[in-house]
């Protein structure tokens, strides 16, 4: 895959983190960590391509406390470096429905991007990597892993609910059944701290 390496991702995420410092940053790091873990369990999963392309998934949060636009940022950020399928996670990762309506939060982007965004997610066709990201990234606070309902109402207690509030959470729930029967466990059988990121204390976050 055209990716960058562990190497260069800890250098890009460490770089953003000083543009935009933030919970978003410990956050990836968590979703990187259990998409690991996960794809360790996977026949199909590399893991450190997993961890690379968790880790970035939402790099575009250097340019700034944005919403929709982090993920054009992202993408735009990736593929100028001619890592084409990490870009791709920049888009995918907050679609686990292929429509952009899935997305609750400021569309804060120029109308082209967000055209650009809109034809992107109708067109493409997810990779087991596309999927393994949008689970992560569900189950992932700044302060470590959690039950995928706790991740989802944390979202909407933030940013709101619209009509696809409901078909998104669904789809998580298919998805993680999905890739559970992939690797034969419940992905929170090997996931630490679900109990303690689940009803502990946990960051007031922007991600």
């Amino acid at each position: 895959m055209n990716i960058p390496s562990i190497e260069e991702a800890e250098r890009f995420i460490a770089e953003a983190e000083l543009l935009n410092p933030g919970p978003w940053v410990q956050h990836s790091r968590n979703v990187a960590f259990a998409a690991k873990l996960i794809a360790e369990h996977h026949p199909e999963l590399d893991p450190e391509t997993a961890y690379v392309l968790g880790l970035l998934h939402d790099i575009g949060r250097r340019e700034g406390r944005t919403h929709i636009r982090h993920l054009v940022d992202g993408y735009r950020f990736l593929i100028g470096l001619g890592y084409e399928d990490a870009a791709r996670i920049s888009l995918t990762h907050s679609f686990p429905i292929a429509d952009l309506r899935v997305f609750v939060g400021e569309y804060n982007c120029s109308p082209e991007d967000l055209l650009f965004l809109k034809e992107f997610i109708s067109l493409v066709e997810y990779t087991k990597f596309d999927r393994l990201i949008q689970l992560c990234d569900t189950i992932a606070l700044p302060s470590g892993f959690c039950l995928l309902e706790k991740r989802m109402v944390d979202v909407a207690i933030r940013l709101g609910i619209n009509e696809f509030t409901i078909p998104g959470w669904e789809a998580r729930f298919k998805l993680m059944a999905k890739i559970e029967a992939e690797i034969g466990c419940s992905i929170y059988s090997i996931l630490p701290g679900i109990i303690e990121g689940t009803f502990g204390e946990e960051l007031a976050s922007n991600i």
